[in-house]
């Protein structure tokens, strides 16, 4: 058996910044994952290209049962922390809109900079091992050898995205232990639908449109205002896996098919200057022609020029695309879900050292914990803070 100060299980992003700074203060670390190479997840986020922070992360745009809880950890390592990290590194990068912070060369540039840091330190790694038993004192069995430690941190993430390995160790391990674990969902997701919107869905699938929802029975409602795609079952894009992260089961969805606007006097206003097209095709100077036309096919049907249409039936019309409610029957799920919502109750964990409060030796980072950040760079961000908080105490 081989002893070690600090055992990490998981080496994704919050397993690798806890290393480097547990290294930093000259622990011996050993970082241990069932993958054969470190950082898949890094690899593939931001199209290739990392979103490694945004420059607005606060605790407003993180889901919790306790909001608070990632407030110390957020201000004792900011995203400009990580920024210095990336710039000492001479990494080139850019914001590509809304603080969203990018690599402008890919992804293995941050993956890059973590190997390096851990290297620095000399952090030992065990990639291939599969867990097979942890100890309460720490000893933890892999496939390939038996390890023990004095600390041991667990950053093995949910269970969305199994396709680079994810999956649900981390809540079994805190069971084990007689950690809580706060209900899970997937979130950052697209939304189904099933019955009679299916075919609605399928006539606009790989249509891109600039909405705003709202999730109406949110206990925190919210709105987002991005782009939304149409799938051949529902709701993708940026808008929707926003509002995913605040969806709940059963609810129901505003959007807002066109925002900014008073949709009835902009067409008041079109009959004023003599607008004398059907209607779906004076709707089409606001969104895609197709768009246009399955709405009023679908809720419009009246075949009238616009001059001819009654101003109530217009005003229903307009009211119902700026306060369209559907429920859908739920998201995609965890195969193309890009976090895991919910997690180790934050009621359990010191918020300044993410240490067990029951179990002293023991810590939970990044998304296995009941943190969960908006898209947009906020799950990372909320990886490298846990994990430097962690680093800092193991």
């Amino acid at each position: 058996m081989t002893s070690y100060d600090v055992i990490i299980i998981g080496a994704g992003a919050a397993g690798l910044m806890c290393a480097i700074h547990a290294g930093r203060r000259g622990r011996r670390v050993l970082a241990i994952d069932h993958a054969t190479s470190l950082g898949k997840k890094i690899l593939i986020s931001g199209g290739g290209r990392c979103n490694f922070t945004n420059l607005g992360a606060a605790p407003a745009q993180y889901v919790s049962v306790n909001p608070h809880f990632c407030k110390s950890a957020l201000s004792r390592f900011p995203p400009q922390s990580f920024i210095e990290m990336v710039q000492g590194h001479q990494i080139p990068f850019h914001e590509k809109k809304l603080g969203q912070l990018f690599c402008d060369r890919s992804a293995n540039d941050i993956l890059s900079m973590l190997r390096t840091e851990c290297e620095q330190v000399q952090v030992t790694f065990e990639l291939g091992h599969e867990v097979k038993n942890i100890s309460a004192k720490f000893q933890v069995e892999t496939d390939k050898g038996l390890f023990s430690c004095s600390s041991l941190v667990i950053a093995t993430g949910g269970p969305s995205f199994p396709s680079v390995g994810a999956s649900d160790f981390g809540f079994t391990v805190a069971r084990q232990f007689g950690v809580n674990v706060i209900p899970t969902a997937p979130a950052l997701d697209g939304f189904v639908f099933h019955g009679s919107d299916i075919s609605l869905f399928s006539n606009l699938s790989g249509l891109s449109h600039e909405c705003e929802i709202t999730c109406v029975n949110s206990s925190h409602p919210i709105s987002f205002r991005e782009n939304l795609l149409f799938t051949h079952k529902g709701l993708s894009g940026p808008v929707a896996l926003q509002a995913s992260l605040y969806w709940r089961q059963g609810e129901a969805l505003s959007i807002n098919l066109v925002p900014g606007i008073d949709l009835f006097a902009w067409f008041l206003g079109q009959k004023k200057r003599g607008n004398c097209a059907m209607v779906k095709t004076v709707l089409g100077q606001l969104m895609p022609n197709r768009l246009a036309e399955q709405l009023c096919l679908r809720y419009f049907p009246t075949l009238l020029p616009l001059p001819q249409v009654p101003e109530k039936e217009l005003a229903v019309f307009c009211q119902l695309l700026q306060d369209w409610q559907i429920s859908p029957s739920g998201t995609v799920g965890n195969s193309k879900a890009e976090v895991t919502r919910g997690g180790v109750d934050t009621n359990e964990l010191s918020s300044k050292t993410m240490e067990v409060k029951k179990h002293p030796g023991l810590y939970f980072i990044g998304e296995v914990v009941d943190v969960t950040g908006q898209l947009g760079g906020y799950n990372f961000q909320w990886a490298w803070s846990s994990g430097w908080a962690a680093g800092q105490s193991v």
